[in-house]
């Protein structure tokens, strides 16, 4: 069967010293209006018995060398108490990754609201905006990022929802923009960094309430594909033009994995394969070593639970990627594509990242009217 598709309608089929192949020429997107942004969403993910470190030292090299392939973004996700990810302290993450690089963005994909403290958030972020001037995104969610007895170690209320969100944002952006007539609180450094936020989300509110204030969306097919077309037209459909877009700007996570072909691409898919089947059997999720076939390791039931998780994924040759990303694009009218990119060695998600900066060059983002 195949694994890529976009279409939810449709069949969806370290060294650190590490270089490109001699036949494999440095890549850099082209600066067009009307060219394909990707970007990289990174989780941090740990090898069994290994300690954050390592992890961490990956996360560096990888963002060097995207910043060389011309990719826009680097983005750090919050998770909390997951074994096998070392993304939790994200801030923290974002200032070592721009400390690290020179002229790639640095963020969150995302920061989950809820867990914090608007003011906290703003001051962090005027942080890093002070310290990496136009480099710092803010990418916001409304997720608890773990489980109940970590929402609760996180003080988060059990009785919040999620609705309470606009509220919460509203208060950060007050700390992030000029001083409003009357403020009494004020965030240092913050108020009037203007750090860009972007709204993520796996369902249609955070896609309404992104609409609404004229803010770009990032939507998570990477994890929730089931509802990306939906998200993606009321985001299309409802958005209001504001001062800081002027039009729809929509951004996709998703999974993909390039390699020479996709044989070869499909039996490296495993790794996230394997990931997601421990997380729904809560299982640590380190990075494991590919297989040549999965069907030893879930039952049924199991299979098509991770299959709907990563429904959205695009896997194969770069033929085949090229063909997924458009189809993405087309169906979502994607601007930005946040790719998310877990193998088990360093070398293989090098080679598939350089492989996508490729083909981005050949795919024209959605034109927005």
């Amino acid at each position: 069967t195949e694994i890529y598709t976009l279409s939810l309608h449709d069949a969806l089929p370290i060294s650190h010293e590490w270089s490109p192949a001699s036949d494999s020429p440095l890549i850099h997107l082209k600066d067009m209006a009307n060219e394909l942004a990707v970007s990289v969403l990174d989780l941090v993910g740990m090898k069994p018995g290994e300690d954050a470190g390592p992890a961490i030292a990956r996360s560096v090299d990888l963002a060097r060398h995207v910043e060389q392939w011309g990719y826009k973004r680097f983005w750090l996700a919050e998770h909390h108490a997951i074994s096998g990810l070392a993304c939790s302290a994200t801030s923290v993450l974002i200032g070592h990754v721009a400390g690290a690089t020179q002229t790639i963005r640095v963020g969150s994909g995302g920061i989950m609201l809820p867990n914090h403290a608007p003011l906290v958030v703003a001051e962090q972020f005027g942080t890093l905006e002070a310290l990496y001037p136009g480099r710092i995104d803010l990418g916001l969610g409304r997720a608890p990022g773990g489980d109940y007895a970590t929402m609760r170690a996180l003080r988060r209320d059990s009785r919040q929802t999620g609705e309470e969100f606009p509220e919460l944002l509203e208060e950060l952006r007050t700390y992030l923009g000029p001083v409003r007539p009357g403020q009494v609180v004020k965030a240092f450094p913050g108020q009037g960094s203007n750090v860009p936020i972007t709204l993520l989300g796996s369902s249609g509110f955070s896609a309404q309430l992104a609409a609404m204030l004229g803010l770009p969306f990032a939507f998570a097919a990477h994890f929730a594909p089931e509802y990306l077309l939906a998200a993606a037209d009321l985001y299309h459909s409802n958005f209001r033009p504001s001062s800081v877009l002027a039009k729809p700007y929509m951004m996709v996570g998703v999974q993909i994995i390039a390699a020479e072909s996709d044989a070869q691409a499909r039996r490296l898919f495993t790794t996230p394969q394997q990931r997601f089947l421990r997380l729904i059997r809560n299982q640590p999720v380190e990075l494991l070593p590919p297989v040549e076939t999965m069907e030893p390791l879930w039952n049924e039931w199991e299979r098509a639970a991770v299959e709907s998780k990563l429904g959205a994924a695009i896997v194969g040759s770069e033929a085949t990627v090229e063909a997924g990303l458009s189809k993405l694009v087309q169906n979502t009218g994607a601007s930005e594509v946040i790719v998310v990119t877990d193998t088990y060695t360093h070398e293989d998600r090098l080679n598939s990242y350089q492989r996508v900066a490729g083909i981005a060059n050949r795919v024209e983002a959605a034109a927005v009217a």
